[in-house]
């Protein structure tokens, strides 16, 4: 039997405060990317200072989220921009892509990395293992919120999304009762919040921890990282409902995350290649 997604999407309520799971994800993402970071720094990994390092995380957290933000609206709201410009700013609606995340963090380390005469793509190669653990919270909290859901399977694992039934027209507690009653069950749909966690967040983190636990040439942890979460987010999306304001974008099962994540695939496939010329680090 299909689970019937019933949690609070709200963590915390203060009177008129209201605290998202979403937006205590994106913290525990950051502390435990701060975390990580200091653990690499110890090892050697980046030769600056701790507090050159504090610069670099902030520099990199306000970049995933201006570039998150900026990145959905114009790649997935564009119309709404232009109806509603202040919308760029609510960003407590939801709506936060990790394409235009890591274009942000790109810049951020980019500007820190010209101020700290550090090479660009060492700094890259220090970060990259520390974003899996946020991208991991990050679509935990995707799943808490019921939002960017998949298609509708009959795997015992399916899950029934209420936000998904609003043209029903029923209360919250009427649809838990067609539930218990069994008569949902072909609104189960597949948990591809859960899948990019388990890849894009635990997989990714496990492989590239691992990997630059050792010194490697530089371009190489960027390479990585940049291949691996093209092909896992690429392979998702067939699974993934496709935006409702922009859906199919061609022969009928092309997204705008598989448009997306192609020249990642590239560009890693592009860096492993170059790293091969450079000596390790």
């Amino acid at each position: 039997m299909p689970y019937f997604h019933d949690i609070d999407p709200i963590a915390i309520s203060l009177g008129p405060v209201a605290i998202h799971w979403y937006g205590l994800m994106y913290v525990l993402g950051g502390l435990f990317g701060w975390w990580l970071g200091k653990r690499r720094l110890a090892a050697g990994r980046l030769p600056v200072s701790y507090e050159q390092y504090s610069d670099l995380i902030f520099y990199a957290m306000i970049g995933v989220i201006v570039g998150g933000r900026l990145g959905y609206m114009l790649f997935y709201g564009g119309k709404q921009i232009i109806a509603d410009p202040v919308s760029l700013l609510r960003v407590w609606e939801g709506g936060m892509s990790f394409h235009g995340g890591l274009l942000g963090v790109m810049v951020a380390c980019w500007v820190w990395s010209r101020r700290n005469a550090v090479h660009f793509f060492d700094t890259m190669d220090f970060v990259a293992p520390l974003v899996p653990i946020g991208l991991g919270f990050g679509r935990l909290g995707n799943f808490i919120g019921a939002e960017l859901w998949g298609g509708k399977t009959d795997l015992p694992w399916g899950v029934i999304f209420p936000r998904t039934l609003e043209h029903m027209n029923k209360t919250h507690q009427e649809l838990l009762a067609l539930y218990q009653a069994g008569q949902l069950n072909h609104e189960a749909r597949h948990p591809s919040q859960l899948y990019e966690m388990l890849l894009e967040g635990v997989l990714l983190f496990v492989v590239l921890w691992l990997f630059s636990a050792k010194p490697r040439p530089r371009y190489a942890v960027s390479g990585l990282f940049a291949l691996l979460y093209g092909i896992f987010r690429f392979s998702v999306e067939f699974v993934r409902e496709p935006d409702a304001q922009l859906g199919y974008l061609a022969f009928g099962w092309v997204t705008m995350g598989q448009i997306l994540s192609l020249p990642l695939i590239l560009i890693g496939l592009y860096l492993l290649w170059r790293s091969r010329r450079v000596p390790a680090a």
